[in-house]
């Protein structure tokens, strides 16, 4: 089996983030890698990361980075793959790595998740993946199905919830 969406974090102290997308990937049954590459500390690494992700039959890229977050727009002006960033609270409350991601120029685009939003990144990137394949696509269908069930859930329990002036 061969990974289909690479998760590059810019260091591995973003690998609780990172995790999110790995278990949310592994639910649906898409085969990924992960690896820690750094868009100032190992450059060359990384250009030949992202020069070679297509030809090894990578899909999607979700880079995570934080602070100065070059990471995601590196590899983005380097494959013509969707790259998926994620900004990461390391300073300033994540603020930094957001806007480093963001702000691109045009022509060269990474889809931006919130900060820390390991789980919709490698949700979109499912979304992307399913519009080729139907069996994916019916995975993630079922798993939106709970998500509303769970909202369903939670409104009954809010009826056992009880304040001298709540009107149910």
């Amino acid at each position: 089996m061969k990974p289909i969406v690479s998760i590059i974090m810019g260091s591995t102290s973003d690998l609780p983030i990172l995790k999110k997308a790995a278990d949310f990937l592994n639910q649906m049954e898409v085969p990924f890698e992960m690896n820690a590459l750094s868009a100032h500390r190992t450059p060359s690494e990384v250009e030949s990361f992202a020069h070679g992700a297509q030809e090894r039959g990578i899909k999607v890229i979700i880079a995570a980075a934080g602070m100065a977050a070059a990471l995601p727009g590196v590899i983005a002006a380097m494959t013509p793959l969707p790259v998926i960033g994620i900004p990461i609270n390391s300073t300033l409350s994540g603020m930094d790595a957001l806007y480093s991601i963001v702000q691109m120029p045009p022509g060269i685009s990474v889809a931006t998740v919130g900060i820390n939003a390991g789980m919709n990144a490698a949700i979109t990137a499912v979304q992307i993946l399913a519009l080729s394949d139907p069996a994916l696509a019916e995975r993630y269908e079922a798993y939106r199905a709970t998500l509303s069930k769970k909202i369903v859930k939670a409104n009954e329990e809010l009826k056992d919830v009880k304040y001298d002036f709540k009107v149910d």
